[in-house]
């Protein structure tokens, strides 16, 4: 809880001092933000584990919620190989692995857990014994330029750039530059919002800018109340994992421009 607190004070920090009016709307999405950050990275709990079985497009794993697992997350899949040594006094230092595709969660038993398997290329399917594993180094992820898809008209431009800097204060992720995100995106005359419904070019996307997810933010408006909407996108099977959704919460610090690279805050 102390983490996304100190995330929600960073944020609250990065968008600067209080003018005489209320904030702008990027600022209430940063501090919206700072409200669910813990959730996304409580979605990639370090964890490792094994297949215990294997029935055409599903695995069962041997990991629990008591491990952290929740449905929506993804799992790579790979095969221990030959040990490989050190090249002059011949110790072992580990062993090949071959990643044979990626177990995305759908369903948790209190013993195991069900997954739908998603093949990588010309990989052998995986059997008992094989290994599932969420990694503990920083994971890769782009922050999309937000789209908003209420009627305020708002200007979003720093929204990427304050997410993908509390994204980075977690020390869990490592963000893309959002200004080569957003040239990237441009140049292929890619929307925001068609990685939502494009698995091609969610992939196609990742795999230039060398990320392994994209958060996708949208303002959407519901009966009066504009929420911040986040998903994630995996950019290694374009599928949609899981989402979070939350009111804009009010900030009474605005924006001013803090940095050369920011947009100057006109909403």
């Amino acid at each position: 809880m102390r983490g996304g607190v100190a995330i929600l004070v960073a944020l609250l920090l990065l968008v600067g001092p209080a003018p005489p009016v209320g904030a702008g709307t990027a600022d209430q999405v940063g501090a919206t933000f700072g409200l669910l950050i813990q959730d996304v990275v409580g979605a990639f709990p370090p964890a490792e584990g094994l297949v215990v079985a294997a029935e055409g497009g599903r695995l069962f794993i041997d990991l629990t919620d008591k491990s952290g697992v929740q449905p929506g997350q993804e799992y790579s899949v790979f095969r221990k190989g030959e040990a490989f040594r050190h090249p002059i006094n011949g110790r072992p230092l580990g062993r090949y692995e071959d990643v044979l595709g990626y177990a995305q969660i759908v369903r948790l038993h209190p013993q195991y857990s069900e997954a739908v398997f998603v093949p990588a290329d010309g990989k052998p399917a995986p059997e008992p014994e094989d290994g599932v594993r969420i990694t503990r180094g920083r994971i890769r992820v782009a922050v999309a330029p937000a789209t908003d898809l209420t009627k305020a008209n708002a200007d979003l431009r720093r929204v990427p750039f304050m997410l993908a800097h509390a994204l980075e204060q977690t020390k869990r992720f490592q963000v893309a530059d959002p200004a080569a995100v957003q040239e990237h995106l441009l140049s292929q005359k890619t929307r925001s919002e068609e990685l939502l419904v494009s698995p091609g070019k969610a992939r196609a996307s990742g795999k230039i800018l060398e990320v392994s997810g994209w958060l996708v933010p949208m303002l959407i408006e519901r009966r009066g109340v504009t929420y911040l909407d986040i998903t994630w996108i995996s950019a290694v099977t374009g599928t949609a994992l899981f989402s979070r959704r939350a009111a804009l919460t009010r900030s009474e610090n605005a924006a001013e421009q803090r940095f050369p690279w920011e947009p100057v805050p006109t909403d």
